[in-house]
């Protein structure tokens, strides 16, 4: 299994057919196993790669909570990037992944093809709805310590990872899942690259967001798929993969 070090911290990849690359992020206490029905389905054109973010699954989970951050991991997700031999990348993620897929657009434009925003938001631009948002990773974290690992009641994209350190978890939680500014939220109007945005229907957290981001990113395409939650590569892994694919062969071509 690949592995690249980053100043003493192992991050998993992989990466799988041949093309233009496609960059996945997964979404928080999920893994790059979510991406396994995108992986049989579209690497015949595309090379996908994809990650387990630092604290998840694969990866390390290293002690100090200073080496979590937002920073951090756009870091690491360029360093996947060089280890494939990817100057450019379509990059796209699952919340968690969506988020940090629009904060490596906004550290490195020159790098993006295009960009795929699955059940995602842009986080917040008024300290009130952030501060919601962190005091509820916070819990998460502080949960996690007490209880330890518990995915029986999760959702499915987080139910197919297999994390080994509940510490590792909270602490991504802490130092990644968190959020410290609005601006990601407000680079959305300045994103000048093909943009896919899609959610499940049932997914009521961020069908909003998804509303939202079609309508600040320019040209943006939205799509809403019926009988799907957050992982809706999952729950509606052919429509979802057809809707990827289509995107995919009009911005690749």
């Amino acid at each position: 299994m690949p592995y690249l070090d980053r100043d003493g911290v192992k991050i998993y990849y992989e990466e799988r057919g041949t093309g233009p690359a496609v960059l996945l992020s997964h979404g928080y206490s999920a893994s790059a196993r979510m991406w396994q029905g995108q992986m049989d389905a579209l690497t015949d054109r595309y090379r996908l790669i994809a990650f387990d973010m630092r604290g998840h699954d694969r990866s390390d989970s290293p002690e100090h909570p200073a080496l979590y951050s937002h920073e951090l991991t756009i870091g690491d997700m360029a360093a996947v990037l060089d280890a494939c031999g990817a100057k450019r990348a379509v990059i796209g993620g699952l919340s968690l992944g969506g988020f940090m897929s629009l904060a490596f657009h906004l550290a490195h434009p020159e790098r993006v093809i295009a960009l795929m925003l699955f059940d995602t938001g842009p986080g917040y631009r008024k300290d009130g709805p952030r501060e919601e948002w962190n005091r509820m990773a916070t819990t998460r974290a502080a949960q996690l310590e007490k209880d330890g690992l518990d995915t029986g009641s999760a959702s499915a994209e987080v139910r197919v990872a297999h994390h080994r350190s509940a510490k590792g978890l909270a602490l991504a939680a802490r130092g990644m899942l968190t959020q410290k500014d609005g601006r990601v939220i407000e680079s959305l109007p300045g994103i000048r690259v093909p943009t896919l945005v899609l959610a499940g229907a049932d997914d009521t957290m961020f069908t909003p967001s998804a509303d939202y981001m079609a309508a600040k990113i320019p040209g943006a395409e939205k799509e809403i798929l019926a009988d799907a939650g957050h992982a809706a590569n999952i729950d509606q892994p052919q429509a979802f993969n057809a809707a990827v694919r289509r995107f995919l062969d009009r911005v690749t071509k």
